[in-house]
């Protein structure tokens, strides 16, 4: 398997630490071997410097020059689809159904339970035909 993933201009970063965790942004400049520069013009994160460890890499990517401004940014991520691109990816999905879980007050739980004990009662009954 061949490592993809490089910190390049135009990789789209998801943020996993501090105020804007969870927001996607774009790689727009490359400080330095522990800093970059990102922006994310459609998701609400702010021009600013962030070091390596506080974002992952993702495989989607824009076409932009170094240092692009917002409004030439912003047109990338359109013409890329970048957001439909990011929903539609198992990454995304898995943090939605752990925000969905996160979520879930006691009774929901229990109702998750419950719908559990009977799906695997359901395939345990199917099993035992299929063995009878």
């Amino acid at each position: 398997m061949v490592f993809k993933r490089y910190v390049e201009v135009g990789r789209v970063v998801l943020v996993n630490y501090g105020p804007d965790a969870g927001k996607l942004a774009t790689i727009i400049d490359i400080v330095d071997q522990n800093k970059c520069l990102i922006d994310g013009p459609s998701t609400g994160v702010a021009r600013q410097v962030i070091p390596y460890g506080r974002i992952a890499l993702t495989d989607l990517t824009v076409k932009i020059s170094r240092n692009a401004r917002q409004k030439s940014l912003t047109a990338a991520w359109t013409e890329a689809d970048v957001l439909a691109k990011w929903e539609s990816s198992s990454w995304a999905k898995k943090l939605a159904a752990k925000k969905k879980r996160a979520s879930l007050n006691d009774f929901d739980r229990f109702k998750v339970m419950v719908a559990r004990k009977q799906k695997s009662s359901i395939i345990a009954k199917k099993m035992k035909e299929i063995a009878a």
